[in-house]
């Protein structure tokens, strides 16, 4: 098939980002997924059972915005958990789902919620410009029925409002940008905060 012409550029935007999160330990084995809106509104996603760290442009797929493949390919199971995202957020362009420890152990202590209030790094999320900020990552329970998790989420964020990121339970972290690039810096400092609110339980519980 011909492809957009901004596929390869975004599938090699996918390939380095994979690298990076690999390269923190946050995609063990064939674990997460990551995508890219095209100019066109396909959506450039991997291919399902990949390993992040060692992506192939041949490892990039196309979708439609149904989650349907446009190339033969298999994308991820999850990928409707993309496609509801950008549905609802015309503004963004990458989602990344890594699978790292630090959302996973958070997942299993905070169960519903992890409040980020207070920190400096808050700053590097869209809307915020000053340290004295609250939000909310909500926790979602696992579910093989991933077009019902998707629908869950969607009903969080129409009674919520906004959201810059979900966790799914025992799993991984779900961020979005309006670009791979920021995307991978929202990524960063999610699991940044992330860890601190998991050390800061530790010590509360001394």
């Amino acid at each position: 098939m011909t492809y957009p012409n901004d596929f390869f550029i975004l599938a090699n935007q996918l390939i380095e980002a994979g690298r990076f999160i690999d390269s923190k330990g946050w995609v063990p084995a064939t674990s997460g997924n990551f995508s890219a809106r095209l100019s066109d509104d396909s959506i450039a996603i991997t291919v399902s059972g990949t390993h992040k760290g060692c992506l192939q442009q041949s490892d990039i797929m196309l979708i439609d915005s149904d989650a349907q493949s446009l190339d033969g390919k298999k994308p991820s199971a999850e990928a409707v958990l993309h496609t509801t995202l950008y549905k609802r957020y015309p503004d963004i362009n990458a989602i990344l789902h890594p699978h790292s420890m630090t959302a996973t152990l958070a997942s299993q202590i905070f169960k519903t919620e992890v409040v980020l209030q207070d920190y400096e790094l808050l700053k590097a999320l869209p809307g915020i410009d000053t340290h004295e900020a609250r939000i909310v990552v909500p926790i979602f329970a696992n579910d093989q029925n991933i077009p019902r998790l998707a629908e869950q989420v969607d009903r969080y964020i129409d009674q919520h409002g906004a959201i810059h990121a979900y966790i799914i339970a025992g799993h991984g972290l779900y961020t979005w940008g309006d670009s791979v690039l920021h995307a991978l810096r929202l990524l960063e400092t999610l699991d940044f905060l992330l860890s601190c609110e998991l050390h800061l339980y530790g010590v509360k519980k001394i």
